[in-house]
């Protein structure tokens, strides 16, 4: 397996990294989620955004609707990254993509992650309990997501954007929406799921049943902020993700707090 450039925005480049940290968007968002992690994360690891079809830099491209559709070509885009260790990271969708190609990868033989981090996501054997966002009209699809605080009302001020961001908005909640959750062992790396406090969209509880999907120690992190406190508290989410990577050169596990 090689690297597709096209896939991989290697947002720092390390000559001899620790480790890797691949960042999965939120849905109808893009590598720029993660321009700022380098300069908040240990200098010895490689942050690497991902960047799916039909986003940013691949806007001429036709966007997946389907998790199985995605995960193939995905592991393929960064199995030349996989030579040194490596940690998972993704947001709401990016939580569900990042534990899904884990999942891919033990399928077909490929390396691990050393750790899993999921944000502002319900675990996957927990579905959603909102209408089908995918299903909706432009109007609604747009007031929904507005909702979530995670795209900026100006968007309306913007057709030509609009022409853009529903087709992509649309997909990814069809990929999220269209998922049925396949029980397998639990994973053997350990678990970190993050979570808004005032996240109306996953509760404490929810969050801390992701621990059901790893066999490797888990750790639960509450910070301030709704679902998109990714955005809004991303000083302290980073010196929480900084921890974990310095832990896991000490060879040190999470803890639950």
């Amino acid at each position: 397996m090689g690297t597709d450039d096209a896939w991989v925005v290697r947002r720092r480049v390390v000559a001899h990294p620790r480790l890797r940290l691949f960042c999965f968007p939120y849905a109808g968002g893009g590598a720029t989620v993660y321009r700022d992690w380098p300069r908040l994360v240990p200098p010895d690891v490689e942050v690497c955004a991902i960047q799916p079809p039909g986003r940013e830099s691949r806007l001429g491209e036709e966007g997946f609707t389907r998790m199985h559709d995605l995960l193939p070509p995905l592991a393929e885009a960064i199995g030349g990254l996989l030579d040194v260790p490596y940690v998972t990271f993704g947001h709401s969708l990016g939580a569900l993509v990042g534990f899904e190609l884990g999942r891919h990868l033990r399928r077909v033989g490929g390396p691990l992650p050393q750790q899993l981090l999921v944000s502002g996501r319900r675990p996957p054997h927990m579905p959603g309990d909102h209408d089908p966002i995918h299903k909706m009209d432009d109007d609604h699809l747009l007031e929904t997501v507005l909702e979530l605080n995670g795209t900026s009302p100006e968007i309306r001020q913007h057709p030509e954007l609009l022409e853009f961001a529903l087709p992509l908005l649309r997909a990814d909640f069809a990929i999220s929406e269209t998922y049925s959750y396949v029980p397998e062992p639990p994973l053997p790396c350990p678990i970190t799921a993050f979570s808004g406090a005032s996240d109306p969209h996953v509760t404490r509880s929810e969050a801390a049943a992701w621990a059901e999907h790893t066999s490797g120690g888990f750790g639960l992190r509450m910070l301030p902020g709704d679902h998109f406190f990714l955005t809004t508290a991303q000083g302290q989410l980073l010196t929480e993700i900084s921890d974990l990577l310095t832990q896991l050169g000490a060879g040190d596990g999470p803890a639950i707090r």
